[in-house]
């Protein structure tokens, strides 16, 4: 596992190993959606993976899908962040937080002001969501209109600039797991006849202008962005078309220079070595569900030039040493996953102790 200890560029700075913790959702923000306590003492104590990617984090109301997720689009959230960031800084690590628009994955009452979901078209997902009280139906969302797709994307850019206020060293732009950007990509999500659905080219259009917007306000050294080729999550079906959607997607990507591209891989090896040869900056690749022994694979044969963990960082934050030693690691708490309070979030147990 040598090569996963080297350093390695990502846009502008350099990160101490090629290990990534993957952004995980842990329901800990308070409910004005301002990052809490807990939350700087949880990064900081994971601060030795080279790159930290943080929880998905709404760049307005209508971007909240679940209770109690963080936002980064007031003062106060800029405040809450600038605690988590200077830990984490001060710990030597490195932290780009993930702006999250959550689309159509959303239920009423999470969101503060309690209005229906927005999405390219006024088609349900077709789950369920966890509320205060329980498990709910998604509701059908409101098909956003080309003026306000304008508006979602100045939220992004909006959000892009507070992260940095807030001393984030770059953002991760949300572009998988079925949410906003996705809903967009995806056949079954986006029936619309204008210039934002229909082909290819129209149908990633969103993604492009969502990027655009954001390297604008902070350059592309700061921005990376997340997809999830073929992944179904969320009630998501991309259709027929979908590698022909990320040959032309990434290729137009590439040409913006972006820090990273990070991608949520579902297992079609000759897709994953497609990306590789279209993608020219650095990429990250995470597999979910991989064994141990294969945590070095990608980096080795050079697809990845980072790997990122989800489960095994979120019960170990020590988790680089434990590698390094190869020592056992902690059983992840997945009763308390979602549950807040330190219980499960900062109260695993590091290797000395």
């Amino acid at each position: 596992m040598k090569k996963l200890f080297e350093e390695v560029r990502i846009g502008d700075v350099t990160l101490k190993n090629r290990l990534g913790m993957s952004p995980m959702t842990r329901n800990r923000a308070l409910p004005d959606g301002t990052p809490s306590e807990l939350a700087a003492e949880y990064y900081s104590q994971r601060a030795s993976f080279g790159l930290i990617i943080s929880e998905g984090t709404q760049p307005s109301d209508d971007g909240q899908g679940y209770f109690n997720t963080p936002g980064i689009y007031t003062a106060s959230h800029i405040e809450g962040w600038k605690k988590v960031t200077s830990r984490v800084h001060n710990e030597g690590g490195r932290i780009f937080i993930q702006l999250m628009h959550v689309g159509r994955v959303s239920h009423p009452d999470n969101t503060p002001h309690h209005r229906q979901a927005v999405a390219p078209s006024a088609i349900a997902p077709g789950i369920e969501m966890h509320t205060a009280e329980g498990k709910k139906d998604i509701p059908t969302p409101r098909e956003l209109g080309q003026n306000e797709i304008k508006e979602v994307i100045q939220e992004f850019r909006t959000a892009a600039a507070a992260a940095i206020e807030a001393g984030a060293d770059g953002v991760e732009i949300h572009g998988a797991n079925g949410y906003l950007i996705q809903q967009f990509l995806s056949e079954n999500s986006n029936l619309r006849q204008d210039a934002y659905g229909g082909t290819i080219e129209n149908r990633a259009r969103f993604a492009i202008e969502v990027t655009k917007a954001v390297i604008d306000e902070i350059g592309p050294e700061k921005t990376g962005i997340r997809f999830s080729p073929q992944g179904t999550l969320n009630g998501i079906e991309e259709g027929d078309t979908n590698i022909e959607m990320y040959r032309y997607l990434i290729g137009e990507l590439n040409k913006l220079n972006l820090a990273y591209l990070h991608i949520m891989h579902f297992g079609n090896e000759p897709l994953l070595q497609e990306i590789r040869q279209l993608w020219t900056q650095p990429l990250v690749v995470n597999r979910a569900g991989r064994p141990l022994e294969q945590l070095t694979v990608d980096v080795d044969s050079g697809i990845a030039d980072v790997s990122t963990v989800g489960i095994w960082a979120l019960a170990n934050p020590d988790f680089i040493e434990r590698i390094k030693k190869n020592a056992p690691l902690n059983e992840p708490d997945l009763n308390r996953l979602y549950t807040g309070g330190a219980q499960g979030y900062i109260d695993y147990p590091f290797l000395e102790a």
